[in-house]
């Protein structure tokens, strides 16, 4: 099954209308030192335990530093989607009117993309919130605005096959990044003579995509590691890449369900507020892996 995913390379990107926010500077955070945290976010609805990956240092270190300020404290999430996300971290919704819209606050600056090759969107994947590609072509996070992965499961026969979310980002780095190329020209020739014709652009891509690893270097087959996790615990497979993955829910996963299956208003947010507050501590990783049975990635162990 192909999702007629197809539909969304005419407009180029999927993930524009999932996470949006209006930070536009940029944030020069130190890496993280190493040392291993376990996050708690307690919530109205239940608490969750998370930990961070040293392989996002950037993107760890602001959120320790934002933690530790009590930044997060009684935000609420303010974007649910019931089989996909729940996100928060909007300053603004501290004290927000039940009909205020959220989602374009942040303090002030964004963090530079990490995307790391073993960590990927699975169910309690920790990933930072961003502006869409059209105004923020290096995919810079959000300073403050995250999402927790809910997502649903996919059965392995669909995931064995050529990754679609990879074609998706081949095709958009072809269009947006080398724009004068033969290849992007031919594309484009394709949407100009059938607009509106979503198999004809499908048809082209697939017949080229030799020519299209060869332009970008990008290949199009799902690891292992991804394909047993997507059909056995879920989430989402086509934000990989394209948002920074930067934790893990390791506990407490049945909340995310629970915070998922809220009513929501028009706009996605949750008619009763659902609010955070997030502490962290030191904890060493052979405590954290013993205590929630969690066996952090193999790309990840020093």
């Amino acid at each position: 099954m192909r999702n007629r995913i197809f539909h969304l390379l005419s407009a180029v990107c999927l993930t524009l209308l999932i996470v949006s926010c209006g930070d536009s500077q940029s944030s020069e955070t130190p890496a993280a030192a190493g040392d291993d945290y376990l996050v708690t976010i307690k919530t109205n609805m239940g608490e969750m335990k998370a930990i961070l990956y040293d392989e996002t240092p950037k993107h760890k270190e602001n959120f320790l530093k934002l933690v530790n300020d009590g930044f997060y404290d009684s935000l609420i999430f303010h974007r649910v989607i019931n089989s996909f996300m729940i996100q928060g971290g909007d300053p603004g919704s501290k004290n927000a009117a039940p009909s205020q819209p959220l989602g374009s606050g942040g303090p002030g600056y964004t963090i530079p993309a990490e995307f790391v090759t073993s960590l990927f969107h699975e169910k309690g994947a920790l990933s930072a919130a961003r502006q869409g590609d059209q105004v923020n072509p290096e995919r810079a996070s959000s300073g403050s605005q995250f999402y927790v992965v809910q997502g649903t499961v996919t059965p392995r026969a669909q995931l064995e096959g050529t990754d679609q979310g990879k074609i998706i980002a081949a095709f958009r780095e072809c269009m947006q990044t080398l724009p004068e190329s033969d290849l992007a020209k031919e594309y484009q020739a394709v949407m100009t003579e059938n607009p509106g014709d979503n198999a004809a652009i499908e048809a082209k891509v697939n017949s080229t995509l030799d020519r299209l690893t060869e332009l970008t270097g990008r290949t199009f087959k799902m690891a292992e590691d991804r394909i047993e996790k997507y059909s056995t615990v879920g989430g989402t497979p086509f934000l990989d890449d394209q948002y920074t993955v930067f934790g893990k829910v390791i506990s407490g996963l049945d909340i995310i369900d629970n915070i998922a299956m809220v009513q929501t208003a028009p706009g996605d947010r949750p008619v009763e507020d659902v609010r955070m507050f997030i502490s962290v501590e030191k904890m060493p990783r052979a405590e954290i892996e013993e205590k929630y049975e969690y066996k952090y990635p193999v790309a990840l162990e020093q």
